[in-house]
């Protein structure tokens, strides 16, 4: 998501690009802060009116007439086509002629426009943007694909005698070959893709700009574009070559295999274009006016961190120590754990079965209990791992760091097998700070959220790895909240994070003791800040999206109504 576009943005001077606009200028017309004023009103080759930005003026800006320069035109002559001003209606050029109204033709063209812009955002632009995720993940998935190949080849060269060793490095690099054709291939349809989208995108903000404007003229010359993006490219089919084993050994290098073509074809109807009909959305919840507390758990922690649910009426906790606990909403003690290792969690999560799985930092594992045994997942030389996330397909992502606490990355597993890495952005810059507390959580749309207390943000990503935004704390002139506006003093410091049925962001800002709710956008919807939260730090939702906040220094569980 273009930054620029997020719901944190603000309107900014038209002069200088960066401070906010105070001023206007109703002739020109032009946002201006209060700095520019004097620079805006310098030009003397032009009438200026500035006034505070409230008092504006909001009529219509009508062309001049060509004939009676002191004249607007507010009227369209249907016989000559050509705008008319009062003087030229009564005029003998345009006896009996008949006329229409500026503004009625205007709001009639812009209600087009406004269908226009509709279709092109909601269904036209949403479209290409699945378009280009599709074409990412694949792209995504290409690396592990191949080297799978490479390991085949690599199990059944290791059956063979020394002298098929060259045998086997050709099919190696036929495998890279295909791979960087098949990579060329894809990127190259991705190119053609964002070009439109870009094409798209560009429409889009024209449509907005003309449904801003005062300007008749520039409402009426606007042409329809949207018909030449509603018939979708074809789909570019890449079909992976596959290795055949071949054990007539007769002939080592004819008969040691080989692999099959890669296939590039397109696929006329490989896409479909999106429709609001046909968007699956989860019954709307609104947030209630006041978030409620339900229940309160002690859990008999010094320090809790992380509360994720097993059930409705079920939580595991994870505090300071090397036991973790099963509580139900009573506050009774289900189960005790303690880590293989007798160190401390880093963090928990719940598998779809109900298997806990944790990780432990010292020794560098992440592991699962089954049937109350410990079973080591995976192992990581060379980085630590942090928290963990189950998804929605019971893949296992996990943030680690560096043993020099000098890169950060999200890892995601199926079992104990790597299928994605995600560290750096489209500029090869990284996503995540070094070092530091961070918490994940994969929304309902499937992005990747990640609350980095290093860079004060909660960074999201899509599923294919790609940038969406990130959201650094809520503006100080928000106002719905007054505790917030008057007395919050401290720093964005996010911990915690879930997600919820609505796929709405719930993060835990541990220094200002509240709870920050976003939209999937990264939209701030409210605070929850009225339920004596102290120091709220592990987040999770139930499946009646019920919020359960662990407080750090308390060692309590409170389970919140907010919806």
């Amino acid at each position: 998501m273009d930054p620029r576009l997020s719901a944190q943005d603000i309107i900014r001077c038209t002069v200088c690009k960066d401070k906010i606009v105070q001023m206007y200028c109703n002739l020109c017309p032009m946002n201006l802060c209060k700095d520019c004023v004097g620079e805006h009103i310098s030009d003397v080759s032009k009438k200026h009116d500035v006034v505070p930005l409230a008092l504006r003026r909001s009529k219509l800006v009508y062309p001049l007439c060509q004939t009676h320069s002191e004249e607007n035109c507010e009227m369209l002559c249907e016989d000559c086509n050509i705008p008319a001003c009062p003087k030229c209606v009564i005029s003998p050029t345009h006896k009996r002629h008949h006329f229409k109204s500026l503004k009625d033709l205007m709001n009639s063209k812009k209600e087009n426009i406004e269908k226009e812009r509709k279709r092109l955002k909601e269904t036209v632009y949403s479209t290409f943007e699945e378009i280009v995720t599709d074409i990412e993940t694949r792209l995504a998935e290409i690396d592990g694909k191949y080297e799978k190949l490479t390991l085949e080849v690599t199990k059944h060269g290791e059956e063979w005698h020394r002298e098929i060793d060259k045998v086997i490095e050709k099919n190696k690099e036929d495998i890279n070959e295909k791979k960087n054709q098949h990579r060329n291939a894809l990127n190259q349809h991705l190119n053609d893709i964002k070009k439109l989208v870009a094409d798209i995108k560009q429409s889009i903000l024209e449509t907005e700009d003309i449904l801003q404007s005062k300007e008749v003229i520039k409402s009426l010359s606007y042409e329809i574009k949207s018909e030449k993006f509603t018939k979708l490219p074809s789909k570019l089919i890449v079909k992976f070559p596959e290795f055949t084993e071949n054990n007539n050994r007769d002939q080592c290098s004819q008969l040691f295999g080989s692999l099959s073509s890669l296939s590039i074809t397109t696929k006329e109807d490989g896409y479909t274009m999106k429709t609001p009909e046909a968007v699956s959305c989860p019954p709307v919840k609104p947030l209630l006016n006041e978030p409620e507390l339900i229940t309160t758990i002690n859990t008999g922690y010094d320090e809790l961190y992380s509360v994720t649910c097993l059930s409705d009426e079920e939580i595991w906790t994870r505090g300071g120590d090397k036991i973790m606990k099963l509580y139900n909403l009573l506050g009774n003690v289900l189960k005790s754990i303690q880590t293989k290792s007798g160190k401390m969690p880093r963090d928990i999560a719940v598998t779809r079965s109900g298997d806990l799985v944790y990780t432990d930092r010292d020794t560098r594992t992440v592991n699962m209990v089954k049937n109350d045994q410990i079973q080591e997942v995976i192992r990581l030389p060379g980085w630590k791992p942090n928290n963990i996330c189950i998804t929605s397909s019971d893949d296992l992502l996990v943030i680690m760091d560096s043993d020099d606490n000098k890169q950060s990355k999200v890892v995601r597993y199926s079992g104990s097998t790597e299928k994605q890495t995600i560290q750096f952005d489209s500029e090869s810059k990284p996503l995540y700070s070094s070092g530091g507390l961070k918490y994940i959580s994969e929304n309902r749309n499937l992005d990747i959220c990640v609350a980095d207390s290093g860079a004060s943000a909660v960074v999201v990503v899509n599923q294919a790895g790609k940038l969406r935004f990130r959201y650094i704390g809520h503006p100080s002139t928000f106002m719905g909240s007054f505790y917030h506006f008057f007395f919050k003093k401290e720093s964005f410091y996010p911990c915690g994070i879930t997600t919820d049925s609505q796929s709405q962001i719930l993060t835990a800002d541990r220094d200002n003791d509240c709870i920050h709710i976003l939209d999937q956008d990264g939209q701030f919807l409210r605070y929850i800040d009225n339920c004596d939260l102290d120091e709220p730090w592990g987040l999770c939702v139930d499946t009646r999206d019920n919020l359960f906040v662990a407080e750090h220094d308390g060692g309590r569980v409170k389970k919140i109504k907010y919806m």
